[in-house]
């Protein structure tokens, strides 16, 4: 059996953005790749609504630092033998850190701690590959998208994370090849587009565990 963790925020929860609510078990993506994988594969589902790379909201009811829960998580799931991040896409609300350069530092450090983490003895620090989250949209009404984000920075994210995937070693998508923010807010989802990211993911995620 090879465990995979799937570590992100509310794109990998599945919120969807048509009504509110959770998307449906089947249509949230480590589902969806989970299933393309097929049997001798377990995807552990880790979503969390607001959760920043590696910053604190001090606007949140809860913790959404990932840095900060990353370590936990390891020790909780492991052994593991991939860690997939797509986080980013809170990083750049304005009044977190509105521009890309936080992300790829934030991501740069996520990468560090699975690397490093002081798994027991006689299990191996997990692979990882890195996802870069879909591009923000304008609203459907004209707004930008929601708390004010700034769509050419999340158009960023892609070649700054296919860098650090490169020079780190880590697999690498670009799900903003695959899936498009919905109109409601620019940012989140539609079970359709969740869904694509899983599928398209599994070929890819194979070929990288080999």
């Amino acid at each position: 059996m090879r465990t995979i963790m799937a570590f992100g925020d509310s794109l990998t929860w599945g919120t969807n953005p048509e009504g509110g609510g959770r998307h449906a078990f089947e249509d949230r993506w480590p589902n969806v790749l989970e299933a393309g994988l097929g049997s001798g594969h377990s995807v552990i589902s880790e979503g969390l609504g607001g959760r920043t790379t590696a910053y604190d909201d001090h606007t949140a009811a809860f913790e959404r630092n990932g840095a900060k829960a990353l370590p936990m998580l390891l020790a909780t799931h492991s052994p593991l033998d991939l860690v997939i991040i797509m986080l980013g896409a809170n990083d750049l609300k304005a009044q977190i850190c509105p521009t890309a350069h936080g992300a790829l530092a934030g991501m740069t450090r996520l990468i560090e701690i699975v690397r490093t983490f002081p798994y027991r003895r006689g299990m191996s620090a997990p692979r990882v590959f890195v996802v870069s989250p879909p591009h923000f949209s304008m609203c459907t009404n004209g707004d930008g998208p929601a708390s004010g984000r700034i769509i050419d920075e999340s158009r960023k994210l892609a070649a700054g994370y296919r860098e650090i995937s490169r020079l780190g070693g880590c697999g690498f998508f670009d799900a903003a090849t695959v899936a498009t923010a919905h109109g409601s807010d620019g940012v989140h989802l539609d079970a359709a587009n969740t869904r694509a990211i899983g599928a398209a993911l599994v070929e890819p995620v194979r070929d990288y565990l080999g």
